[in-house]
């Protein structure tokens, strides 16, 4: 019976079907780059960098891979191997449109905001990207550097219609509006961005202008003394205290 039980055991391990193994093999791999990514995010070189290589293992072909490690040679000051990486991944898969947001964004950091504009609009156009928005919302930061505030103000509006509640899309719009002198638009935006963002000096600073236009001067005062609590060594509160000496 002993031997009649560790035959059975044997043939029920052998008859794990291929399939299984590939989807345990795929599930691993993903799990991988997902760690690699959150630690990554945390600035966690180490751990990004095990779990990264662990990834290779399952899969060294995968793009997801060359995204993953194109980020870690960004977060580690090695450009021209994460521009590496971001190539090999885009160049195995075109579609990936994460990978191609994030070489944007690299872009954007060296100053080459032409290139960036050019895979933000990519990324953008992609209708199955689960995080069109935040391409988007890139695409039009990079117009408005490329002085296309019009381009800029279609991509935010874009933004917004996908994923109402993204902060930044709405901040620019009310920049953007301020800068138009349509401050009733801009408020609204600014009210809008206040309801689903957490506060910052550029938001202050420009909630802080609108209310002294309007002249609500108690609500004016109530944002400049956040500016200065939250915020004192910024730039913005800077901008304020020049104000008050003018």
């Amino acid at each position: 019976m002993i031997l009649l039980s560790f035959f059975l055991s044997g043939c029920v391990t052998t008859t794990t079907s291929s399939s299984d193994a590939v989807v345990d093999k795929e599930k691993a791999l993903e799990t991988r780059i997902q760690l690699t990514l959150g630690y990554i995010s945390q600035g966690s070189r180490d751990s990004a960098r095990i779990n990264l290589n662990k990834a290779r293992d399952l899969n060294p072909n995968d793009p997801r891979v060359n995204n993953a490690a194109a980020l870690l040679y960004q977060l580690e000051g090695e450009p021209e191997q994460a521009e590496s990486q971001f190539k090999l991944a885009l160049k195995k898969s075109p579609e990936f449109s994460s990978a191609r947001n994030n070489y944007g964004v690299f872009l954007s950091s060296h100053g080459r905001n032409q290139e960036a504009y050019d895979q933000f609009e990519q990324a953008s156009s992609n209708l199955e990207y689960d995080r069109r928005d935040v391409a988007l919302t890139n695409l039009g930061q990079a117009s408005l550097k490329l002085g296309l505030p019009e381009k800029a103000k279609a991509s935010f509006e874009h933004a917004v219609r996908l994923n109402s509640r993204s902060g930044t899309p709405l901040l620019e719009l009310a920049e953007l509006e301020f800068k138009d002198r349509n401050y009733s638009a801009a408020k609204s935006y600014l009210d809008r961005y206040a309801r689903v963002a957490k506060q910052n000096p550029r938001a202050l600073w420009l909630g802080i202008r609108l209310e002294r236009i309007f002249g609500n001067k108690d609500q004016e005062a109530s944002l400049a003394l956040a500016l200065k609590n939250l915020y004192p060594y910024s730039a913005e509160y800077l901008e304020y205290k020049r104000l008050l000496d003018e």
